[in-house]
């Protein structure tokens, strides 16, 4: 049986999605998705139901969400419980709907596919690691996503993005892409370089990978000035992770 997987990589602004064969090779890139809202669970559910049915081929599923996913269930989600987007009023029936949801089990059970749900830069991360020593992972899009590594093994996740870092904003507002958009890249990444240099404390990683859409819009200055080695990994990483994460389960 050819092991194919469909990767679905949820953001807060767009949706990609892609079917992969078992060494990662694209068969199919979806056409990118803008992320519609309000968007509940079962509105989510749909979605990924479309891109199954779509093509026949595929026999499992990753899915990574923004936000604090354990087990495949949401603890915590930014965005989509907003009723119109990112930093939009938070509605509290989609809060209500999404705290506590088992996507996984949600998934499997409509789809009748094994199923796996985890944070967005987890599965990013999956794609580059090399399961030696504390590797981490800072994705910069929409806000920030984050996952650890030791040796290879996921480390239980931290949502960084929630700390406070300036003037009472929480990381994710503060480096996020509204902060970005009126900023400016340069200004922004001065941002990305303080951000990385406090973090570096609190984690002393041995690796550190920078994704998501925005890590193409970081200045060279501001990479090239850290003392230890930092690797620019490319966004579809959220979708090539697809497959190299289910690995992280053994």
């Amino acid at each position: 049986m050819k092991l194919t997987t469909l990767t679905v990589d949820c953001g807060g602004t767009g949706i990609k999605a892609s079917v992969l064969d078992k060494s990662g090779k694209v068969l199919i890139d979806f056409p990118y998705l803008k992320t519609p809202y309000p968007l509940s669970p079962a509105k989510l559910i749909k979605i990924i139901e479309n891109f199954i049915a779509a093509d026949s081929r595929i026999k499992r599923v990753t899915v990574g969400l923004p936000g604090m996913i354990r087990d495949g269930k949401i603890i915590v989600i930014p965005h989509y419980i907003n009723r119109s987007g990112p930093r939009s009023a938070v509605d509290q029936q989609l809060k209500k709907a999404w705290y506590g949801f088992d996507m996984q089990a949600g998934l499997a059970k409509k789809l009748r596919l094994p199923t796996l749900v985890l944070n967005d830069a987890e599965v990013h991360a999956a794609a580059v690691i090399t399961k030696v020593g504390l590797e981490t992972v800072l994705t910069f899009g929409t806000g920030l996503g984050s996952a650890i590594f030791n040796d290879g093994k996921l480390a239980p996740h931290l949502e960084i993005s929630h700390a406070t870092i300036r003037y009472g904003k929480s990381i994710d507002a503060w480096i996020g892409e509204i902060s970005r958009r009126r900023m400016g890249n340069q200004l922004w990444s001065r941002r990305v370089k303080t951000l990385i240099e406090e973090l570096y404390p609190m984690i002393i990683w041995d690796k550190l990978y920078i994704g998501g859409g925005n890590s193409s819009k970081i200045s060279k200055s501001a990479l090239k000035s850290f003392d230890y080695k930092v690797k620019i990994i490319p966004n579809s990483a959220g979708v090539a992770g697809g497959v190299k994460a289910w690995d992280l389960l053994t």
